[in-house]
């Protein structure tokens, strides 16, 4: 294991009808994504992810844990959680990766065309600034300076 994905501490298999697989705490996963808990604990408020519950504890499965990841990877790309939340209900309710890729492909071209106005509009902005640069250093290359102030006279009057 290298040093910037160091091991998971995993808790023990759950037993009995419950999920089976690897499971987390929060603070395992808030390490190994440079998370706060109260960030993960803000997406299961958002619905985003739902670990199950021994007392008070949280148990994060396989599951919740690839859904932190979904949600790094749509944040980073500039997709609103409301964004992240209707690809998952898509998958969800279709029980099929067809209709959630559909859409992903959508909402991608659709950030791509933004990125490319605002780049657009940067540059603009940018030809502006220094068209207006140009003809400040312009001017002040013509303008003779101001006079300085004259101090008054120390005659005593």
């Amino acid at each position: 294991m290298s040093a910037i994905n160091p091991p998971l501490r995993r808790a023990k298999p759950s037993s009995g009808g419950e999920r089976s697989g690897p499971t987390y705490s929060i603070s395992d996963l808030a390490q190994e994504f440079a998370l706060t808990t109260r960030a993960i604990r803000f997406y299961e408020d958002e619905g985003l992810i739902s670990p199950r519950r021994k007392g008070q504890a949280r148990i994060y499965g396989e599951r919740e844990r690839t859904r932190i990841k979904l949600i790094l990877r749509g944040k980073r790309l500039g997709f609103a959680l409301s964004e992240i939340r209707e690809l998952f209900d898509i998958y969800a309710t279709t029980g099929n990766e067809r209709p959630q890729l559909v859409k992903f492909l959508q909402m991608l071209a659709d950030r791509r065309a933004l990125l490319h106005q605002q780049r657009e509009d940067i540059d603009a902005v940018l030809a502006e600034i220094e068209t207006l640069e140009r003809d400040c250093r312009r001017r002040l290359k013509h303008e003779p300076a101001p006079p300085r102030e004259a101090k008054p006279a120390a005659d005593g009057a």
